[in-house]
């Protein structure tokens, strides 16, 4: 994918992603989801097994696995099916991808100028960074596609 490209699919995303709340509005029930919403429809572990055609020990390990962080998406996607429900799945950033790339491009110029400083310092010559050409460096590390590497 070109620069283009990812800048388009970053400011979509973002446009797409910004309507949702934050990413704690989803935090699991401490039992996870799939025992929350089986006790609050008043379901047995015996009626969703049923629903599932597997036995009330699987829904038990299917409950556990969904608590330890270990659950197939296959897996509670079919649990959520069987109670009536839709799993959504998603990522959701902590700020816009927009910052994140800002965030990790002024993280690398800013290693790069350090290693400038350092090397003018041990030749005695004194070195102040330009606020446009550290600009300017970041968008073309944006646009280089190496930015993560």
């Amino acid at each position: 994918m070109n620069s283009t490209q990812s800048r388009a699919a970053r400011r979509a995303l973002d446009r797409r992603l910004s309507h949702l709340p934050p990413a704690a509005a989803f935090a699991p029930p401490a039992r996870g989801w799939i025992r929350a919403v089986r006790n609050a429809l008043g379901m047995s572990a015996a009626d969703l097994a049923a629903r599932l055609q597997v036995t009330a020990a699987s829904v038990s390990d299917i409950e556990r696995s969904e608590h330890d962080h270990r659950i197939r998406l296959d897996t509670l996607e079919r649990a959520a099916q069987a109670m009536g429900c839709e799993l959504v799945y998603a990522l959701i950033p902590r700020k816009s991808l927009t910052e994140i790339v800002q965030q990790q491009a002024r993280g690398r110029v800013g290693q790069q100028v350090q290693a400038v400083s350092r090397a003018m310092d041990l030749e005695a010559q004194g070195t102040e960074v330009d606020d446009e050409v550290v600009r300017e460096e970041m968008k073309r590390l944006i646009d280089s596609g190496r930015l993560w590497k």
